[in-house]
């Protein structure tokens, strides 16, 4: 248990997703059903390898394997027998939604006929804390005041989310319970703007166009909006 980064090790999260959708995890297993996490944080991965002395074979070989943000997917597919995509992904903020869009164009293509969605997020270095804290990202007290003047960064949080995603034709004739329905989804990089970790609003505009268009919605037509506040001069612009 030691040697294993308690990321990768949320597969109790993704069982939980699959019977909350009214779906039995032993029968979820088929050749084009995925696995797609989101997450960035490979914290664990650095206290736990970098404690290990080269001499402790066995200790380092169930430490990669244990650690590797890739076993965030492969472990839940490894246990559920799945044999579709499985794939972590790292977008910083976005890992989760980044991953989502791939399962629906996964989904949208018949790459995948069901798809297993998560992100998750583990405070567990006070190293990385530190280092964030000089570079001035997060609050100093503690509160993250989106869209304020006094905004001063951000805090950090623990979670772990999961979602079971099926083509709405499909989910409702198998009578699984469905939430919601994701009409559209974009997914962009700001290219060579002001700075690597500076938000670009063109490129911002564009991709909130293109999923719009993706669905077939007009804005006017939208109700409800969450955004993606970090609570800094650059980030909530």
């Amino acid at each position: 248990a030691y040697d294993m980064d308690p990321q990768p090790a949320y597969a109790e999260g993704q069982l939980a997703g699959i019977e909350d959708a009214c779906m039995d995890p032993a029968a979820s297993a088929g050749p084009v059903r995925g696995v797609y996490t989101g997450l960035s944080n490979d914290e664990y991965r650095m206290m736990v390898v970098d404690s290990l002395k080269p001499s402790e074979a066995a200790g380092c070989l169930y430490a990669l394997s244990g650690t590797n943000l890739n076993g965030a997917s492969g472990r839940v597919s490894y246990v559920l027998g799945l044999m579709g995509p499985a794939k972590a992904v790292d977008a910083a903020c976005a890992s989760s939604l980044v991953a989502a869009h791939d399962a629906v164009a996964d989904l949208q293509q018949g790459k995948a006929d069901l798809a297993i969605v998560g992100g998750v997020q583990a405070i567990l270095n006070t190293r990385i804390y530190e280092l964030r804290a000089d570079a001035m990202m997060l609050s100093p007290d503690g509160q993250c005041k989106t869209f304020d003047a006094s905004a001063n960064g951000y805090v950090r949080g623990e979670g772990c989310g999961v979602v079971v995603l099926k083509r709405l034709s499909e989910a409702v004739a198998d009578g699984d319970r469905v939430w919601a329905v994701i009409r559209g989804a974009a997914v962009n990089h700001g290219g060579a703007s002001t700075g690597l970790t500076v938000p670009h609003t063109p490129a911002l505009e564009q991709v909130m166009e293109t999923a719009l268009s993706d669905a077939g919605v007009r804005s006017s037509e939208i109700d409800y909006l969450e955004a993606h506040g970090t609570g800094t001069t650059f980030g909530d612009p």
